[in-house]
């Protein structure tokens, strides 16, 4: 059957890619958790990261060409593999272990390849060999036993004694069933939600986080200048604004420092501060960028300001403090509801998002400031930056703005009817097709039984005080036939949070999944959810983001627990989304943090996301960013540790005992707490079903080569011919399917019901 003779030492310079020192660390780590059972088996590639869907057709290793680990360059590799190994064969040799060896080789593209490579079973070590399920192994021993050498450099495996290949057979074998080859393939709850975000039982989307920022003090927004350096800007409540690096370092001198003029207080729930920061979209050209903050005007009035700064043309990570000019100034006749929000549309021009003045109710006048268009407060305002306007003004109007021609109406005025809106943003829309393109998201912080997620609309009237959420709260107001309010998109009542922060809708590249959700959070219950459309109803489904599962999230660099109280979102230059929270909200302390969102279940495929940062000159020095949230790996170690611990004091207790259970001592423990079941021993008598390799022991559907195999063999690779034709397919992959939706409330616990804002209003509530 083989018509050459083996290397000596096997065929070492082909075995899987598993031995780089980064995969040493993970898979050894994984060997340490896996000896008390803490991992279960999840979707994982060999270079320890989610599985993805290929951007290209793979020739070879089609099985996995619509969700693996595979890409075409690495499908080429294993393919190049897989005829040098079929060299060493004649005919007979490729008609009987060539789809053997094809199918043993292609599990490094499997889904679940970390598991079949025995990333998780403590009692083999790491081998270069996938598991095998026992029926399937036997057949492959019993058909090609002179093929494991030239897959493999492992003695233990070539020098496996006995004709049945028990002993081979048993190091490949995987404790649980379900995921030795090929059974994984046939297992319809590991494939069933292949590639879609994972579910708990509850129904809620299990995603990771990353931490790349912490000690901020109250982290309140967090943009990019769209400039091509992929820098993000992090505003703190205080006045302060630090620039972060694409390597995640944070400069040391902050890009601008207003704690001076900042009207803010160290006492928790104060609602004013530093509270907006947009940059020009043409920053790139005119340094232009602009901030929102609240201060104290003359006789120590209250106001917001919004002012136009630029960059210091000595150094682009700082601003000039010469610079500012200020745009607009508003009153604010109570300390609460200081809106904050400032974002260009699509259109150019800049839309601010102010509160309704604060206090309770929108006490002021007869309908309240919300509802009425001649005050500035509760409203979303649209102007153009790009000039002076008339009677001194330092922005103009834009002449299509909806309440121009309207006796009594200021005329910047684009929507009106708003409480608080606490954070909006501009959907990027599908990076393929373009739908939701330009849509306004914003979340409006309610009163006192709802919260909302509104979609923005040229003139829409938001209902407030009118209304809160679908329901009434002014009767009166409310039953007004000329009302003709814009419904929110969603409500949730106040079982489930009570002070909506608004998010975005994701169209990031590195977690295709999410592609379309609308992700939020509430900053006084701290909880996590998502909107996705039904483009059929246009309605919108909330669901749940859950994080804590030790299974989704054992990847490097990750964790599933965050600060409770939830104030911001932010998107980087390339689309990712992140989060700004804090354990603790006061203006002064330094215990904010920001996370990124990570999905487990998919990543992009490799090479899709990368980018390459315009540079940018740095003056200042550089900060290395040091994590302190424990990353899940690090928790799932001490637990490993403190149940070895646990397992040791029990051995010394037992000791007494020791000699009359000598007998016993030789046999390896079990893990302590693995739930997993134990394979039968290699003296089994009890076999299943030998697997048959087909008539006459030959496997079908093996690519067929041409007489001369070893001379057309060599031509192959000098001259870069094709791949063999695939396999067909005798396990088939089920692909994606869409996130189910779920409904939960939680109960919040951090105050009497009834804080409101995006902070506590004690002034409110006394």
């Amino acid at each position: 059957m083989l018509r050459r003779s083996i290397p000596r030492g096997g065929w070492s310079r082909w075995t899987p890619r598993l031995l780089t020192s980064p995969r040493i660390f993970c898979l050894s780590l994984i060997v340490l958790l896996g000896q008390v059972g803490l991992l279960q088996g999840h979707p994982q590639c060999l270079d320890y990261r989610p599985p993805f869907q290929p951007l290209q057709h793979l020739e070879f290793c089609s099985d996995y060409e619509s969700f693996g680990c595979c890409d075409q360059r690495k499908d080429h590799r294993i393919a190049a593999r897989y005829w040098d190994i079929m060299e060493y064969f004649d005919l007979k040799g490729h008609e009987l272990c060539g789809g053997y060896i094809k199918d043993i080789l292609c599990q490094e593209c499997s889904p679940y390849a970390a598991h079949l490579y025995d990333a998780e079973n403590p009692r083999t070590p790491l081998r270069n060999l996938p598991g095998l399920c026992s029926d399937y192994c036997s057949a492959f021993h019993s058909n090609c036993h002179s093929a494991i050498a030239l897959l493999t450099n492992d003695r233990r495996f070539q020098e496996s004694p006995g004709k049945d290949g028990t002993r081979f057979c048993h190091l490949l074998n995987l404790p649980d069933k379900d995921y030795c080859f090929p059974n994984i393939l046939r297992s319809d709850h590991l494939n069933r939600n292949l590639g879609t975000v994972a579910e708990d039982r509850r129904g809620c989307l299990q995603l990771c986080l990353a931490e790349v920022a912490n000690r901020l003090r109250n982290p309140v927004a967090m943009v990019h200048a769209g400039d091509g350096t992929h820098r993000f800007f992090v505003a703190e409540q205080v006045g302060v604004v630090w620039v972060y690096l694409p390597d995640g370092s944070r400069l040391e001198q902050p890009f601008l420092d207003l704690k001076s003029l900042v009207l803010t207080t160290p006492w928790i729930g104060d609602e004013r501060g530093f509270l907006g920061l947009a940059f020009h979209p043409r920053f790139r050209r005119n340094r232009k960028f602009y901030i929102y903050y609240s201060c104290l005007g003359k006789k120590r009035v209250e106001k917001i300001r919004i002012s136009e700064m630029k960059v210091s043309l000595a150094d682009p990570n700082k601003a000039d403090p010469k610079s500012e000019r200020v745009i607009l100034e508003i009153e604010e006749p109570a300390s609460n509801h200081n809106g904050g929000q400032l974002l260009f549309g699509l259109d150019g021009y800049m839309y601010i998002f102010t509160g309704d003045g604060g206090q309770a109710g929108d006490p002021f006048g007869k309908f309240g400031n919300a509802q009425n268009k001649s005050s500035l407060l509760g409203k979303v305002l649209r102007i153009d930056v790009n000039g002076a306007g008339s009677g001194g003004k330092r922005y103009r109007v834009p002449m299509d703005n909806p309440f121009v021609s309207e006796p009594g109406a200021h005329p910047a005025i684009y929507a009106y009817g708003i409480r608080n809106m606490w954070r909006c943003a501009v959907d990027r829309g599908d990076p393929i097709t373009h739908q939701g393109r330009g849509r306004m998201f914003c979340g409006d912080v309610g009163e006192n039984r709802f919260e909302e997620v509104d979609i923005i609309v040229k003139g829409g009237n938001y209902g407030w005080r009118a209304k809160e959420g679908f329901e009434c709260y002014d009767k009166k107001l409310c039953q007004n036939a000329s009302l003709d309010d814009i419904l929110p998109i969603y409500a949730y009542g106040h079982a489930v949070g009570k002070s909506v922060t608004g998010g975005y809708v994701y169209r990031g590249c590195e977690s295709p999944n999410l592609n379309g959700l609308y992700i939020f959070g509430d900053f006084m219950s701290g909880r996590l959810m998502a909107l996705q459309e039904d483009r059929k109803t246009k309605k919108w489904k909330k669901q749940d983001i859950c994080l804590g599962s030790t299974e989704s999230c054992a990847f490097p660099g990750l964790i599933s627990t965050h600060s409770k109280f939830i104030i911001s979102f932010g998107e980087d230059e390339a689309g990712e989304l992140y989060f700004l929270a804090t354990s603790y909200p006061s203006a002064y302390a330094p215990h904010g943090s920001i996370y990124k969102f990570v999905d487990p279940s998919r990543r992009a495929p490799p090479g899709k996301c990368k980018y390459k940062p315009v540079p940018v000159k740095t003056r200042s020095k550089r900060v290395q960013f040091r994590p302190l949230a424990k990353m899940v790996l690090d928790l799932l170690k001490e637990q490993s540790e403190k149940a070895a611990r646990k397992m040791s004091r029990a051995t010394l207790a037992s000791s007494p005992n020791r000699a009359s259970s000598q007998k016993d001592s030789f046999k390896k423990p079990a893990s302590p707490t693995s739930s997993r079941k134990t394979s039968p021993g290699p003296g089994a008598k009890k076999r299943a079903r030998v697997w048959s390799p087909g008539p006459q022991g030959k496997r079908k559907g093996i690519p067929k080569r041409p007489s001369g195999i070893a001379r057309q063999a060599a031509q192959h690779r000098r001259a870069g011919r094709s791949l063999p034709p695939p396999l067909p397919s005798r396990w088939p992959l089920r692909g994606p399917e869409p996130p189910h939706h779920v409904e939960a409330a939680a109960e919040p616990d951090f105050r009497r019901a009834g804080s409101r804002g995006w902070r506590w209003e004690p002034a409110e509530r006394a």
